[in-house]
């Protein structure tokens, strides 16, 4: 990297302006992605009930500020009326005016018109069509129209998705660029790690962008891969500089090709392991089958790889070229022993009570998830200024019988058949159910019928009702579609395969740790100090998003649930990220155990608080940098992405502060030397020496 560094600056720059120019048409490329696995019964019974009894997008739009008997409304609703259905590839409108059905709010001061659209349109079809009967709508005679539907709040989603991105990326990477400039000691040494960043995420937009043409990538997709991007960037810079800071203060004479080779021979070996742990737990994403989540995992190990590529050739040929515009000492290294070894010192010497202590405070903080509610996002997790949000809410709230999605009975029998009558009156007897309609003009050899539920569409009871329709004794095969249908397919999936996604990550990343540290004992217990961390952090979640508390502060509004995705996706990157500053440490805390005959029985003491003093600033000050990355996509609209930027905040906070600092010191004196023990070893005594972080 010394020798090439001009020819390795050159290759990243070019993959930096392609990026630039192309990565950004990935944004043009996504799509809505299914969130359920294939062969789940929901699914199932959607492509069966498409097949038989196919309908299209629907265009909702509440005409609102005039008495509904106004002539001059009437007329207006009218004409517009007939010219949507003159539009090519409108299948139906209903309306108060035209048809029979009567769709007047309570107050009258409010009516609904409903358009469907032809089946079979493609998406962009079906939105350019959408857009004619918008624009169409949007000129009938009152002083407030909302128009919206899922086709229109997917679309929002979207965009909304892609604001939420440029706005967070633009905070995030300013506020830490200030940031590393302050704490690094100067301009060339802070805009290194953006540096490293902005190409590790330039490269993976680019290949996302390659990728969108053959596989489905969504707009989610690329907001949290870009976040993790940068993130990862950034540690692995700062441990890179770090330790060239470190080899250069110990060997002033050394020249800049020796340092660099031993830089990337003992932090580059850190990055090459952390990578990996991340990479790993992100594998056991496509555990779970989910479309999604799988397209979460491609663009996550994307950006894993090229960040640790970055970390393992940008970074070192930057620091070959501005070598001397890095200050000798950081401002970190300035000021006395840093915040982790403070920490560490605090908890060594009283190990009991503060491992207890803090074992219990991450217990209570995880004790909300007794609570917890999941549901798929819909609507509601769009901003207060959505348009198609609104337009859900007004038809929620001014009308006394508002739409409601309705689960779909599709049953492989005639409905002339012998026990199909009767399954039909049996399913309006059952808990929770307000309507039974049967639909006619069906192809023979198949009934369906829409059971709507009394409550929400995708509350407890409607998941309920979804089983005991699948349990009802009937005459033929029935298939349940619809959004509790969904849900409850999803919930089930995930109860399913998360012990395998589990043993993948635990197996992946405890292996990874045994190589870095050959020790037993050191994975098994950082792979449980994640998982508290973890805990506690939905813990916070629920409290916060489910429950509201602080809602005003972020800016949302809650919606009494969290989103199904994201214990799944802050699982897999509170994990990956708690295991890199886990490397961080235990990599030097090896080293200074390897370097100590351990003859007495404070060896192992020292050893660990020299460590966490060694690699403790750099892992603070990764963990800043972390954290104000993922509080700038808190800025954004969307409340999922919200979900995932908290969470993510509040694990990097409680894993940097109460694990690294005070659990993991505390537990390491208490086990002793029984810390580096592993099989076959009789005695726990020091390894021959890895030269490892």
């Amino acid at each position: 990297m010394y020798v090439r560094r001009l020819a390795v600056i050159a290759v990243w720059l070019a993959i930096a302006v392609a990026g630039a120019v192309f990565g950004g048409s990935v944004y043009d490329r996504t799509q809505s992605v299914e969130t359920l696995p294939a062969g789940a019964p929901a699914a199932v019974a959607q492509d069966r009930l498409d097949a038989v009894a196919p309908e299209g997008e629907r265009v909702v739009a509440v005409i609102s500020g005039r008495d509904v008997g106004a002539i001059g409304l009437i007329d207006s609703v009218t004409r517009t009326a007939f010219e949507i259905r003159a539009i090519p590839g409108v299948a139906e409108v209903e309306d108060s005016y035209t048809t029979g059905t009567r769709k007047i709010s309570t107050d009258n001061r409010s009516s609904l018109v409903s358009v469907e659209l032809k089946p079979g349109l493609s998406d962009d079809e079906a939105l350019r069509v959408a857009d004619q009967v918008s624009a169409a709508l949007r000129r009938i005679d009152a002083s407030e129209i909302l128009v919206g539907g899922e086709l229109l709040a997917e679309r929002e989603f979207g965009d909304q998705a892609v604001r939420d991105a440029a706005v967070g990326e633009s905070v995030a990477l300013v506020c830490v660029a200030l940031l590393l400039i302050v704490l690094l000691g100067g301009l060339g040494a802070g805009l290194l790690p953006l540096a490293a960043a902005l190409g590790a995420v330039a490269a993976t937009l680019l290949t996302l962008t390659g990728l969108a043409r053959l596989l489905p990538v969504s707009e989610y997709a690329v907001n949290v891969v870009t976040l993790l991007g940068i993130g990862l960037a950034v540690d692995y810079s700062l441990l890179m500089i770090a330790r060239f800071q470190q080899e250069r203060s110990a060997d002033p004479g050394a020249s800049p090709a020796d340092l660099i080779e031993r830089t990337v021979a003992t932090a580059g070996r850190a990055v090459l392991v952390s990578g990996a742990a991340v990479a790993a737990a992100l594998v056991g994403l496509f555990a779970f089958g989910d479309p999604l989540l799988s397209a979460m995992a491609m663009g996550g190990a994307l950006v894993v790889v090229l960040a640790t590529a970055a970390g393992l050739t940008l970074v070192p040929a930057l620091i070959a070229t501005a070598h001397r515009r890095i200050p000798a000492r950081s401002r970190w290294r300035r000021r006395g022993p840093g915040l982790l070894a403070r920490l560490a010192g605090f908890a060594q010497r009283r190990p009991r009570a503060v491992a207890l202590t803090t074992a219990a405070g991450l217990l209570a903080l995880s004790a909300p998830l007794f609570f917890v509610e999941f549901a798929n996002s819909d609507v509601r997790v769009l901003p207060r200024s959505s348009e198609a949000r609104q337009a859900y809410e007004a038809t929620q709230q001014k009308f006394a019988d508002p739409p409601k999605q309705p689960l779909t009975v599709v049953v492989e029998a005639g409905p002339e058949q012998p026990g199909i009558p009767e399954l039909f009156a049996a399913m309006e007897g059952l808990p929770g159910v307000s309507d039974v309609y049967v639909r006619s003009e069906l192809p023979p050899g198949v009934s369906v019928a829409d059971v709507v539920p009394s409550g929400a569409a995708d509350s407890r009871e409607a998941q309920q009702l979804v089983t005991a329709l699948r349990a009802l004794d009937a005459p033929a095969p029935v298939l349940v579609a619809g959004p509790a249908a969904e849900l409850t397919d999803a919930r089930r999936s995930v109860a399913e395969r998360l012990p395998v996604a589990l043993t993948i990550i635990v197996l992946a990343t405890g292996a990874l740790l045994f190589a870095l540290t050959r020790s037993v004992v050191v994975p098994v217990k950082a792979i449980a100090m994640n998982l508290l961390t973890l805990l506690a952090t939905m813990g916070v979640l629920v409290a916060v998003f489910q429950w509201g508390w602080g809602a005003s502060v972020l800016n949302f509004e809650p919606w009494g649930a969290l989103d199904l995705t994201t214990p799944l996706l802050l699982f897999v990157f509170a994990f990956g990220l708690s295991m890199d500053y886990e490397v961080f440490l235990l990599a030097r805390i090896k080293e200074e155990w390897d370097r100590r005959t351990a003859t007495d029985a404070a060896a192992n003491d020292r050893a660990v608080l020299a460590g966490i003093t060694a690699a403790g600033p750099v892992v603070t000050t990764a963990a800043l940098a972390i954290g104000i990355v993922f509080l700038g996509f808190v800025l954004g609209g969307l409340v999922a992405v919200k979900e995932i930027g908290v969470g993510m905040a509040v694990a990097v906070l409680l894993d940097v502060t109460v694990v690294r600092g005070l659990l993991l010191p505390a537990t390491m004196s208490l086990l002793g030397r029984w810390n580096w023990w592993r099989p076959g070893l009789t005695t726990p005594a020091p390894a021959p020496r890895i030269p490892v972080g």
